[in-house]
């Protein structure tokens, strides 16, 4: 979050036009800071402002590039795996349908994200949707192995892959800031 902020300083201080987009990945970044303090301390709120901050990483690229039918197609062939695993791989204990529904929910919108980012990313190849594409993905695998480690019993190896993802993940988009022209 505070790389965010300094290269939103950068941005603004650099550059003149437009600011939705960096100032709504960095709303985003906050979120993102918020859901990992409190998703030790209470998982569903948590999660709900890690999905929070993943609809403000959606919208800020919306700001880059406008919403397309496209975005739902790639949105769609990351979100069907996902929800498949969640409901059908046996390993899973959710511990009763409402952590389940809150896993679902969750997916739809990280899956968002990751398809909005890739739909930029394949519209346009630039050096500022190829780091949103790579910190995209890497919050989305981190969260796939976060996944793995709270809810099935399985090697710490998952807990390892979630955190060795997920701040790059953050460092990323936030040094996506400093490739951004209005």
């Amino acid at each position: 979050m505070l790389i965010g902020a300094i290269n939103l300083f950068y941005v603004i201080k650099n550059k003149s036009g437009n600011l939705k987009f960096p100032i709504t990945l960095l709303i985003g970044l906050v979120f993102a800071m918020l859901g990992d303090i409190l998703l030790e301390i209470e998982f569903i709120v948590g999660a709900g402002l890690f999905a929070v901050g993943h609809v403000f990483y959606f919208s800020s690229y919306c700001f880059l590039q406008r919403f397309k039918i496209s975005n739902i197609i790639a949105s769609a062939c990351i979100l069907i795996p996902s929800i498949l695993i969640i409901t059908l791989v046996p390993i899973f204990d959710f511990g009763g349908v409402l952590m389940q529904m809150v896993c679902i929910v969750y997916a739809v919108v990280i899956s968002g994200m990751l398809g909005k980012a890739i739909s930029n990313f394949i519209k346009e190849k630039n050096t500022l949707n190829l780091l949103i594409l790579i910190g995209s993905a890497l919050f989305f695998f981190s969260d796939f192995m976060l996944l793995f480690n709270v809810f099935a019993d399985v090697s710490r190896v998952f807990g390892v892959l979630c955190l060795a993802t997920y701040y790059p993940a953050n460092i990323v988009l936030g040094f996506s800031l400093l490739h951004y022209k209005k």
